[in-house]
């Protein structure tokens, strides 16, 4: 990966912090619809992220990065927001998942 210039790089942080919080404010969207329409969820963005700190040289385990994304212990944010995963959802998201994996 080339260089990337600095204020590209401020940018595109405060765009992922933005993100982070509209997801902390759409709470009643699960993971399982982002990741059925979109093919990607808060868990892939916490995944992502501790790529990029282990491609920096700093780790990050995964409940850290899960934290850093769900602005909680992941824990308490399924107890609190996650629901029971309807057939429909799951089908969805079986679907997604199949086009993250094409060429």
């Amino acid at each position: 990966m080339t260089d990337i210039d600095p204020t590209q790089a401020q940018i595109e942080a405060a765009v992922f912090r933005r993100l982070l919080s509209h997801l902390d404010g759409r709470r009643d969207v699960q993971n399982i619809d982002l990741m059925g329409w979109g093919g990607f969820c808060r868990n892939c963005l916490s995944d992502w992220y501790a790529e990029a700190a282990e491609a920096k040289g700093q780790t990050v385990d995964k409940e850290a990065a899960r934290e850093r994304i769900y602005g909680m212990p992941y824990g308490d944010y399924k107890s609190k927001y996650q629901t029971k995963a309807t057939d429909a959802q799951l089908a969805l998201m079986q679907d997604s998942i199949a086009k993250n994996r094409l060429p």
